[in-house]
């Protein structure tokens, strides 16, 4: 009889036996509940793909995307029960990844609440991993916690509350002056199909005086009128809301110590101050003057690899928003006899080119935000001439009305505005810290 034959008829080699195998080789036996609880709190990748109404969680246990394999998959669960489904399913030690989308940073939020961590990630990168083919939910919530792993994927920062606050003022506000230039155009084009143009300066938002002048441009027929009068009021409506949001900024820059600190520096106002505490927030998050310069995107962009090397301006990277008002401030800047203007000056003669003097200015403005906004600044002696023509324009955007709801006189608004600057933070030296100077290259 061969060995086969042997082994069909269960006269098996020892070292094949059944029972040796498993007393050798199996490990201990353990009880479901305790194996499926040292399997959750071993630290894990949850990729999370949120919609307003539902979102879809993949549990991914591994260090790379090659390793990575999904525990368990929640398909459609209902957005109002995330914190509980966290709570049960996740421990404070698992981090969550999600795509950057409307209620993205909200997502966020809630998990904060219950102690648990997550990111956001870039939607414009997020998007070019997703397959032709064949996607859906399931799909996406793998993908994003394995983009995550990859190392590949950029974050995007998540501001806290009362920054998202001021954010939306914000955007409010740029929002109403668009809508405000809109209807402003539409109703010159509209004049001027119908052979009226209005002399340069003509002021639109008085409405009466304009309604009035427009009435003697020609004889127009009820239909006409109706549009024009339809215009006027969009116009109305527009610069209300216009005002509303300058009011409520400049309060809010009145109130705030920092705000109020930024107003020192040439070229600044309300507005500006208030863009860049809401489109910077913590101002520690950037640990030198170089990362807030490269986030505002003041840093010149260059190629230089192999044997080309190519250097190109400060356009296509960085706040858009916030790098425009900086380019306008340092405009402002140049038309001043501050000493910054006369470097900027020097400097326009040797380089001939007046955007990159000014996106120069602008680069230096943005290092002396970041050094007042640390607090790194000298207390302020004395109110100045400057200084106090531009406080009293920040009064008058404040308002008449707002000024009578607060219960303040002009003057004396003045005055405890004043008494804010001169009283401001003071920066004081470290006196642990020690002078070390750098070796020189021998």
């Amino acid at each position: 009889m061969s060995t086969g034959e042997k082994h069909l008829h269960g006269d098996r080699p020892e070292y094949l036996s059944a029972c040796n195998r498993l007393t050798c080789f199996r490990p201990p036996a353990q009880p479901w509940n305790k194996m499926k609880q040292n399997a959750i709190l071993l630290p894990r990748v949850i990729g999370l793909d949120a919609h307003p109404d539902t979102f879809t969680a993949a549990l991914l246990q591994g260090q790379t995307p090659a390793q990575a394999i999904a525990e368990k998959i929640f398909n459609q669960v209902p957005m109002a029960q995330l914190s509980r489904w966290a709570i049960k399913h996740t421990t404070d030690q698992d981090l969550f990844v999600l795509e950057a989308s409307g209620n993205s940073f909200q997502v966020v939020r809630t998990l904060a609440a219950i102690q648990r961590q997550a990111l956001v990630l870039e939607s414009c990168q997020m998007g070019k991993l997703k397959e032709a083919h064949a996607n859906n939910d399931k799909i996406s919530a793998v993908r994003i916690g394995k983009a995550y792993l990859a190392g590949t994927a950029k974050t995007v920062w998540v501001p806290d509350p009362r920054t998202q606050e001021r954010l939306d003022w914000f955007h409010a506000h740029r929002k109403a002056v668009k809508r405000s230039t809109q209807v402003r155009n539409r109703l010159r084009s509209y004049l001027s199909d119908h052979g009226v143009r209005l002399k340069q300066g003509t002021p639109l938002a008085k409405g009466n005086a304009l309604e009035t002048q427009l009435r003697k441009t020609q004889a127009w027929s009820p239909r006409q009128w109706q549009v024009i009068e339809g215009l006027l009021m969009e116009l109305r409506h527009a610069d209300e809301q216009r005002a509303h949001w300058r009011s409520l900024i400049a309060q809010e820059v009145l109130a705030d110590p920092q705000l109020l600190s930024l107003v020192r520096l040439c070229g600044i106002r309300e507005m500006v101050a208030f863009a860049l505490a809401a489109l910077i927030g913590d101002i520690h998050r950037f640990a030198d003057p170089k990362k807030l310069v490269k986030y505002v995107g003041l840093n010149p962009a260059f190629d230089d690899s192999g044997a080309g090397t190519w250097h190109g301006g400060i356009a296509g990277h960085g706040r858009k928003d916030l790098r425009g008002l900086l380019i306008e401030s340092a405009q402002a800047i140049l038309r001043s006899n501050h000493p910054l203007a006369k470097w900027g000056h020097k400097l326009l003669r040797r380089k001939g080119a007046v955007n990159l003097v000014a996106g120069a200015v602008a680069r230096k403005l943005a290092v002396a935000v970041w050094y007042l906004m640390m607090g790194r600044w000298t207390p302020l002696e004395e109110i100045d001439e400057r200084l106090a023509v531009k406080v009293g324009k920040i009064i008058t955007q404040v308002g008449l009305k707002a000024l009578q709801q607060l219960g303040k006189t002009r003057k004396a608004f003045r005055e405890e505005i004043h008494g804010a600057l001169l009283t401001g933070r003071v920066y004081e030296l470290d006196p642990g810290k020690k002078f070390a100077p750098a070796a020189r290259n021998q």
